[in-house]
């Protein structure tokens, strides 16, 4: 089923600088990565994608798809280009990103680790329909995994940097991993 006939097709709104991104062949991507935003909507998730942290290339961190808590779903950049969205893996893969608050607005703060917020029902369908739509465009994608799972490092907590935490825990402990590989023809990376 091609992306376009997905219930909640993606709304194509790239990020200004998606033309500034290598450009890749689509038979090299073979991992999607779920993120969440660990932010508080889809809007502050746009602002903090279209910010410009790589002075050299003029481009940002930014997952290619957002879907938000309703199932709406955004394409910020093309598959076809390397987003930043992963370290050591964004040649390969395609990053998801659930609009989530995960551990928002204390992402380091040891005190404050816990991912309370459920994923809701239609944005996990909306998740589901586009990585099976994903996989009927892309023969090559056979494997999906966490930010979590391929960002393991420990960094210092801000609140006490004595204190390790992990750098990355999206999508998180409230993700649904078995309903998700129960529905999709990916295999789990980890």
């Amino acid at each position: 089923m091609p992306i376009e006939s997905v219930p909640h097709a993606p709304q194509v709104s790239p990020l200004a600088y998606e033309s500034r991104l290598d450009a890749r062949a689509l038979a090299q991507v073979d991992l999607v990565v779920v993120h969440c935003t660990e932010l508080p909507d889809l809007a502050t998730a746009r602002e903090y994608g279209e910010r410009v942290i790589y002075v050299e290339s003029g481009t940002g961190n930014s997952g290619h798809y957002y879907v938000d808590r309703d199932g709406a779903c955004h394409r910020f950049i093309a598959p076809d280009r390397i987003a930043h969205h992963v370290r050591g893996y964004n040649p390969r893969s395609i990053g998801i990103e659930l609009v989530n608050s995960g551990r928002w607005p204390h992402w380091l703060d040891s005190r404050h680790q816990e991912m309370d917020e459920a994923y809701p029902d239609a944005q996990i369908e909306a998740l589901i329909g586009l990585l099976n739509a994903l996989r009927a465009e892309l023969p090559s994608l056979r494997h999906i995994a966490g930010h979590e799972d391929l960002d393991t490092a420990m960094v210092p907590a801000s609140d006490d940097a004595t204190l390790l935490v992990p750098r990355k825990r999206d999508p998180g402990p409230r993700f649904p991993w078995q309903r998700v590989l129960r529905a999709v023809p990916l295999q789990r990376l980890s």
